[in-house]
């Protein structure tokens, strides 16, 4: 009997102990539990890097000659990883949106989409105009917290 509330004891103990750590202490493993959304988002724009190379590389697609595209923009494979690295993240702002097991804030996703999707356009995309909505939505998105902690208190 006395064994059996020892084990109880220190199984308790190490419950605490794992419950205490921060989360820079927490391996791997226990993140991906947290999150494994985000874990297979990154995996997914890995992935889309190596296609967009391979295909590069063996000639199977000419980035530079896609019918439909303005003759100002020349894409390159990079342009090309960015704009859909971009657009993973926005598929990630989506599912964290309609998804309630995996909810989380989703703002800067948002603007790291947009920077991306950005630099990929590269000389279509005026810079001036980019910088000027990211730092308007940021205004909106700091209003409407505001206004959202005020109804929940």
């Amino acid at each position: 009997m006395t064994d059996e509330k020892n084990d109880e004891k220190e199984m308790e103990k190490r419950d605490e102990k794992r419950e205490e750590k921060s989360p820079e202490e927490k391996n791997w493993d226990e993140k991906y539990r947290r999150d494994p959304l985000g874990s297979f988002i990154w995996a997914c724009i890995i992935i889309w890097a190596g296609l967009v190379l391979l295909a590069d590389n063996m000639n199977l697609v000419n980035f530079r000659q896609i019918p439909g595209l303005p003759a100002a923009f020349n894409p390159e494979p990079w342009s090309v990883i960015l704009m859909g690295a971009g657009v993973i993240v926005l598929v990630e702002v989506v599912i964290r949106l309609l998804v309630p097991a995996y909810h989380r804030p989703v703002f800067g996703s948002i603007i790291f989409a947009v920077i991306l999707i950005g630099i990929g356009l590269g000389n279509l995309t005026n810079w001036n105009f980019v910088w000027a909505l990211i730092l308007i939505a940021l205004g909106l998105s700091i209003v409407f917290r505001s206004i959202s902690k005020k109804r929940q208190e």
